[in-house]
C-alpha cells in the first residue's frame, strides 16, 4: 500500500465558498483600514488594497513593506465578524468526505489564524485537521511567495514530495509544484495548467481524485 500523503489546504475558496460574502466583508474592512490609517481616499484605499494584493499576494506585505504597518493590528481589525456562521457558503457533505481521505490534514492559509480556526469550527470540521496554519505561523510570507512553504515544511518536517496541495488558486500551486508537491486545483476553469495534477470543480470531488494522487509519483 502507498504511503498516504500530507494533505495541504487552502481554505478561502477551497473549503468554503468566500465569494458570496467573507471576501467583499474583508475587502470593505481592509479599504475602510488603509482609510484610515494611511489617510486616503476611498477610491485611493480601495487601489492600493487591489494593487498590493496583486503584487505581493496579500494587501497586508505591501503594508508591512511600504508603510510599517503592524500585521497583527491589520488582522485583527480587518478579521472582524459578528455573524460569521450567517455568511458562510459550504458543502454540508465536507466532513463526511475528509473522514474518508486517507492521510494527515493540514489548513495552509494567507488568512490569520483566529480567522481560519473560527470558519473551521463554523463548518463543523475543524477535528479533521491535524493543524491549523495561518499567516502569522508563516512569518507573514503568503502564498505564492515560497518562504512561507519552505517554512511550513521546516515547522512540521514535511518531505515535498509526500505533499498534496489543494488550491483554488492556481499561481500558488506553480509554488508547490516547484518544490515537488503534487496539486489539486480547485476550479470550474476549462484550462489545466500544466504544473496541476489533477483539476476538480468542487472539494468534494476530491476522494475519487485520491487513487490517482496516491500513485502519482
Amino acid at each position: 500500500m502507498p504511503t498516504p500523503p500530507v494533505w495541504l489546504f487552502d481554505l478561502d475558496n477551497t473549503l468554503h465558498n468566500a465569494s458570496p460574502h467573507i471576501f467583499p466583508h474583508i475587502n470593505r474592512s481592509m479599504t475602510a483600514y488603509l482609510e484610515q490609517h494611511l489617510s486616503l481616499s476611498h477610491e485611493a484605499a480601495n487601489s492600493l488594497r487591489m494593487h498590493y494584493w496583486q503584487r505581493y499576494g496579500a494587501t497586508l506585505s505591501g503594508l508591512i513593506r511600504h508603510h510599517g504597518t503592524d500585521p497583527h493590528h491589520f488582522l485583527r481589525e480587518t478579521h472582524r465578524f459578528d455573524r460569521l456562521h450567517e455568511l458562510m457558503v459550504f458543502e454540508r457533505a465536507l466532513g463526511a468526505m475528509l473522514r474518508r481521505l486517507p492521510g494527515r490534514k493540514i489548513v495552509f492559509s494567507n488568512a490569520p489564524r483566529l480567522y481560519a480556526d473560527a470558519v473551521l469550527a463554523t463548518m463543523g470540521i475543524a477535528g479533521h485537521f491535524d493543524s491549523v496554519v495561518g499567516i502569522e505561523q508563516l512569518g507573514f510570507h503568503p502564498k505564492p511567495g515560497i518562504e512561507g512553504y519552505r517554512r511550513l515544511l521546516h515547522h512540521f518536517g514535511l518531505n515535498p514530495r509526500q505533499c498534496v496541495m489543494v488550491e483554488d488558486t492556481a499561481l500558488n500551486l506553480k509554488t508547490a509544484r516547484r518544490l515537488g508537491m503534487r496539486t489539486v486545483w480547485v476550479s470550474r476553469s476549462l484550462r489545466r495548467p500544466s504544473y496541476v495534477d489533477i483539476k476538480i470543480s468542487n472539494v468534494l470531488a476530491l476522494r475519487r481524485a485520491c487513487g490517482y494522487l496516491l500513485t502519482a509519483a
